[in-house]
């Protein structure tokens, strides 16, 4: 370790108090304290990318004179989304208890999803977690067209930094600025779990991956990963050339011709608004599952170096890091893919349509909206949830399988809200719940919240979930029907009623 790093950590560990400034990388910050928690907004963890950084790997952070006031959120990266945004947006947000003691505390960083294209970390407030004695890192990174983005002229202006995924070396920069700072907080360096959900997930999956990321965590909490996932053909990474390829098409779309270092610069020059207009997550899946991506979008990119192989082959030869994972996926998650109609929805179980079609429709009455709800939510996520962790298993790792199904109690009565959707398990596991009904949340909706973040706390602390009488989740075992859930009856612990399902999905994966 550099002796600065040393300096600044010493520093750091003496001014847990409130109102002292934290000595960080570039300078000192101060926080502000509210309900018993200490947030710092907005510290810089890299240099801006903008200008000739513009599609490099993150650059060491500069410099500030005095102490940051660290009271608001910076801005969100670059997006189609209407709201406070810039390109020069690599910050991170840190809360901690403001009771603290001399003992170094966990550390949970969140990656927000959004399809690799959009997402903003104010909408993930991490308070109610720091208060049950965790610090709580949540980061910006470069997403779209300037943060997975693999023009040719990039890889020869920089041969040794990493080709195309940007925002995963934003990422990266940003674990490693946890390594070196997060003592200041109260954090333990040694005791860091990553998690995120959807794209989010995706990205711990990156990290579980990528010889890069080594050392850099201790566990992973993987909610509905995606781009990746844990099977290949799910939603499947990009090769370099294809990237290559996407990027060039864009280049041309714009009236730039060529691919050396002129056409970089003309592109460069391009308005970082423009550079990822018509790139909204809509737009985005949809290409994903017509097999037409959005002109110039790569999303995750096998570039040789930070991601060397697809998270599926990685697990098959045990190249992963060796961590105590939990992975789970909600019941009424996000499916991928096209079909117009019935035959073509079980023509992607290939021999196996039959079996299909007597598991998702027996009676041959389920509308086609309801059957491509869940014939994809199982293709896209759920099976490849399950699939994850029986690879982590078998490597003997801790791992710990659930579903969310909850839904909020005012919620209940629509025929949308048959289950939980994609992403809105968040709100429990962060303790927000009003977050999905504002002032129509109930003492279930918050007891769900209590629940659900004390388990996820509990995993980042020790590794395992359990403690404080909350109902005991077993670790998961292959061999074992059964998986815990999380239902509006509370949790439960017990066969998978999903599982036929689950199981020739796992047969169509498996090439039988």
């Amino acid at each position: 370790m550099e002796l600065a790093t040393i300096i600044l950590g010493l520093l750091g560990g003496i001014a847990h108090a409130a109102d002292v400034p934290v000595a960080i990388e570039g300078g000192s910050v101060r926080g502000v304290t509210a309900d018993g928690v200490v947030s710092f907004k907005g510290i810089p963890y890299a240099a801006p990318p903008v200008g000739d950084l513009r599609w490099r790997d993150p650059q060491p952070v500069k410099p500030w004179e005095g102490v940051l006031d660290a009271k608001e959120f910076g801005p969100s990266c670059m997006q189609v989304d209407d709201l406070p945004k810039s390109e020069d947006c690599l910050t991170l947000n840190v809360w901690r208890p403001a009771a603290t003691s001399d003992k170094p505390m966990p550390v949970m960083v969140w990656i927000y999803g959004g399809a690799l294209v959009h997402g903003n970390t104010p909408q993930y407030p991490g308070a109610a977690l720091a208060s049950q004695g965790v610090v709580v890192v949540s980061i910006n990174y470069r997403m779209g067209r300037l943060g997975f983005f693999a023009f040719p002229a990039l890889a020869k202006e920089a041969p040794d930094e990493v080709h195309g995924n940007y925002g995963y070396m934003d990422q990266l920069a940003a674990l490693k600025w946890v390594q070196h700072n997060i003592a200041g907080f109260g954090g333990d360096r040694k005791n860091v779990t990553i998690f995120g959900e959807s794209a989010g997930g995706g990205s711990v999956m990156a990290h579980l991956t990528s010889p890069m990321s080594r050392g850099l965590f201790a566990r992973a909490i993987l909610q509905s990963p995606g781009v990746p996932t844990a099977r290949a053909k799910s939603l499947p990474l990009t090769t370099l050339d294809e990237a290559q390829k996407r990027a060039l098409a864009y280049a041309r779309s714009m009236g730039i011709k060529g691919e050396d270092e002129k056409a970089l610069a003309a592109l460069r020059k391009l308005p970082a608004d423009k550079v990822v207009a018509g790139t909204s997550s809509g737009a985005t899946i949809d290409g994903m599952a017509s097999g037409r991506p959005v002109v110039g979008v790569a999303g995750s990119i096998i570039d040789g170096k930070f991601l060397t192989e697809t998270p599926e082959a990685a697990f098959a030869a045990g190249h992963q890091a060796m961590v105590p994972v939990m992975v789970g996926a909600n019941n009424r998650d996000l499916g991928v893919g096209v079909a117009k109609n019935k035959r073509a929805l079980f023509a992607m179980f290939g021999s196996n349509k039959g079996e299909a079609r007597k598991l998702y429709d027996p009676k041959g009455t389920e509308t086609l909206d309801e059957l491509k709800q869940q014939v994809l939510a199982d293709k896209t996520l759920v099976e490849p949830s399950r699939h994850l962790a029986d690879e982590v298993a078998r490597a003997g790792q801790p791992t710990y399988w659930y579903r969310f199904s909850y839904v909020a109690e005012a919620l209940r009565s629509s025929p949308k809200w048959k289950g939980t959707l994609h992403g809105f398990e968040i709100p429990y596991v962060f303790n927000i719940p009003a977050a999905v009904v504002k002032d129509k949340v109930t003492e279930a909706d918050k007891g769900m919240g209590v629940l659900a973040s004390s388990y996820w706390v509990a995993f980042a602390k020790t590794g395992d979930p359990n403690g404080n009488g909350r109902p005991e989740w077993p670790p998961y075992n292959a061999s074992e029907d059964k998986v815990i859930d999380f239902t509006n009856d509370g949790v439960t612990i017990g066969p998978d009623p999903l599982k036929a399902r689950l199981d020739l999905w796992k047969k169509v994966y498996s090439g039988g």
